[in-house]
């Protein structure tokens, strides 16, 4: 049963005038736009003229450049007249207002917001066919949504501050420290026992080395302590539950493909157990954009909480304006990620592909400019993980060669760098620790298994 809100009732929860007094005193002094950035976003405008001006206004104060009437028409290319921007620069209130003007926008555009969800709300109320406590939680997901919009004070004494480090200190040494090892201890030693809280992390490889593979096995271990999250943009859901059976259940994923190869049902049941067991959460939806992710990834905390973010992966994500070029959307991709872990106060585990360009050498070990677009992923990523197994170039590489890989840490924002040893099981597609020194060389033809 729907309720929808009469347009007259949205309309009184506007203040025109004071959207319309706030972009005028931008357009006659920039300046204005300081006063107010911390609390005022271009959604929260309810005209849309009032909204277009405003977002133009802050891009181009963005790029560096001052705005006025006439700067900001061209930029809007026509979608709004010259007389209309021109007539906004005669709504100009004193200086000691603008800031009770952007607080009452925003307060009536929460205004709107819950008359928004009240309509959800009263759906939920009407919808039988699902459980009322489910219901009730999702009402409540909604009404937090609220109050996580609300504009904070992010500023923090230097005597606040210290005193809440000199806690934090305490429990490291104590051991309560809030991050999760990934399982491989080589790599934990890299990066002081674990990934930590707002902690952008990407692991780069060529198709093939395994990209997926090490996501799946930091996340699962991460998964028996912390709530994990993979959005899986190349894989179906069957094919990632194929993939857990395999590792958790330590059969081979061939005969969990193809039972009737001796598939081995009591491994199969608990590995399934202990899938069962896991905070897990996976979502195959395809071609998100950062926007998307963001969405997704704040509503499954609510909903569930969510530590760790893994993204498969970041070359198979939509740019959110498809005229950009690709590096342009690669840029906006990172630094969103980077800002999505900050906010959530998670880890933010993101794969990507390597350039091709890196097949044309001798030694193929990744560097950072064979990140695609790697410009951006350089500069927002806390931590870059660069992933290679020499018999995938070599494929004549047998005996030990054939489960050995290297994960190099290139980039450590709060550590060292160098190479971590790993194990690669290639028919239960999973990582492990390399015990002992790397192989010598030996090569004899063999034939190639699971990739």
């Amino acid at each position: 049963m729907n309720a929808p809100i009469p347009e007259l009732v949205l309309s009184e929860l506007a203040s025109f005038e004071s959207e319309a007094a706030l972009v005028g005193a931008m357009l006659i002094d920039n300046a204005a736009l300081d006063c107010v950035s911390d609390m005022l976003r271009p959604e929260h405008f309810s005209g849309e003229l009032y909204r277009e001006v405003f977002a133009e206004i802050s891009r181009q104060l963005a790029a560096g450049h001052a705005a006025d009437v006439v700067t900001v028409f061209n930029g809007l290319h026509g979608r709004v007249s010259l007389t209309d921007v021109n007539a906004l620069a005669q709504y100009v209130p004193s200086s000691a207002n603008i800031r009770r003007h952007a607080a009452l926008v925003v307060e009536r555009w929460q205004a709107r917001q819950l008359a928004a969800v009240s309509t959800e709300v009263y759906e939920l109320a009407h919808d039988a066919s699902r459980p009322i406590a489910e219901r009730v939680e999702q009402a409540q997901a909604q009404l937090a949504k609220l109050l996580d919009d609300a504009p904070r004070d992010d500023w923090v004494s230097a005597k606040d501050g210290m005193s809440l480090h000199m806690q934090a200190l305490q429990d490291r040494a104590d051991g309560r420290t809030k991050s999760w090892p990934t399982g491989l201890t080589d790599l934990d030693e890299y990066i002081e026992g674990g990934l930590r809280p707002g902690s952008l992390v990407v692991v780069g490889g060529r198709p093939g080395h395994g990209k997926t593979a090490i996501g799946l096995s930091i996340g699962l271990h991460m998964a028996v302590n912390c709530s994990v999250a993979l959005m899986s943009m190349e894989m179906p859901h069957r094919d990632v539950r194929d993939r857990m059976t395999a590792m958790l259940g330590n059969v081979s994923l061939s005969s969990v493909i193809r039972p009737k190869r001796g598939l081995d049902w009591e491994r199969v049941i608990e590995g399934a157990q202990a899938a069962q067991s896991l905070n897990f959460y996976v979502t195959d939806q395809a071609g998100l954009n950062i926007n998307q992710v963001k969405a997704k990834a704040r509503n499954l905390k609510r909903l569930h909480g969510l530590n760790v973010l893994i993204v498969d992966y970041i070359g198979l994500m939509a740019g959110l304006d498809s005229k950009q070029s690709r590096a342009y959307q690669i840029e906006e991709i990172t630094k969103g990620m980077k800002a999505l872990a900050k906010e959530l106060d998670i880890v933010v585990l993101a794969l990507a592909q390597l350039n091709r360009q890196i097949e044309q050498r001798v030694k193929r070990n990744p560097m950072l400019s064979d990140f695609r677009d790697s410009g951006s992923i350089e500069q927002d990523a806390d931590i870059v993980l660069g992933l290679h197994r020499e018999a995938v170039d070599k494929p004549d590489l047998t005996g030990e060669w054939e489960s050995y890989a290297e994960l190099t840490v290139l980039k450590n924002r709060q550590g060292r760098i160098g190479n971590v040893k790993l194990f690669y099981e290639g028919s239960k597609v999973r990582f492990t620790g390399w015990e002992g020194p790397a192989p010598s060389k030996a090569v004899v033809r063999k034939e190639r298994g699971f990739e």
